[in-house]
């Protein structure tokens, strides 16, 4: 598994190395460890830019997810017939959009980033928040892991509770 982590933005200074470690535990929790993944960490201009593109709404956002694999139903694994389908996709982590929303609610940084990567790697694996229902399943996909992760870590993070359908 490859886990490429890109910093894009100078808005907020940090260390990928946390990022990394939690990233590559959640990724084993759920069973992904030999997936490609890619992070990119960008400021709230393009991150706003690449929701207004793909998304149509004009404004800065926590996470944007773009799957290699389309057509998944909440929860599936992809089952990669080659070994260059082995890619889970590309995230987009609004950084300078989390910081700020860590310090509104006086949270941790890196445990929100964290939160907010699971929130995204669901997104990869077919997860929506469109309807109640959905929102329902996505937090208790997330809520299960993050129990599995902070078992192994010993933190004490909990799924963002943000209903936006």
């Amino acid at each position: 598994m490859a886990l490429v982590i890109r910093n894009a933005q100078k808005v907020v200074p940090f260390r990928r190395a946390r990022l990394r470690r939690d990233t590559q535990t959640l990724l084993h929790i759920l069973g992904l460890a030999r997936f490609d993944l890619g992070l990119i960490c960008v400021d709230d201009q393009r991150i706003q830019a690449l929701n207004g593109r793909y998304r149509g709404q004009e404004a800065a956002t926590d996470v944007l997810s773009f799957p290699f694999h389309q057509d998944l139903r909440a929860g599936d694994i992809p089952k990669p017939l080659h070994q260059d389908d082995y890619n889970l996709g590309d995230i987009f982590l609004g950084v300078e959009y989390i910081y700020g929303e860590s310090q509104a609610h006086r949270q941790d940084f890196y445990n929100v980033l964290t939160v907010t990567t699971l929130h995204g790697i669901c997104h990869l694996l077919g997860y929506r928040h469109s309807t109640e229902a959905e929102w329902k399943q996505m937090l208790q996909k997330e809520s299960n892991t993050l129990q599995l992760f902070n078992r192994f870590t010993g933190t004490r993070l909990q799924p963002l509770t943000l209903n936006t359908f």
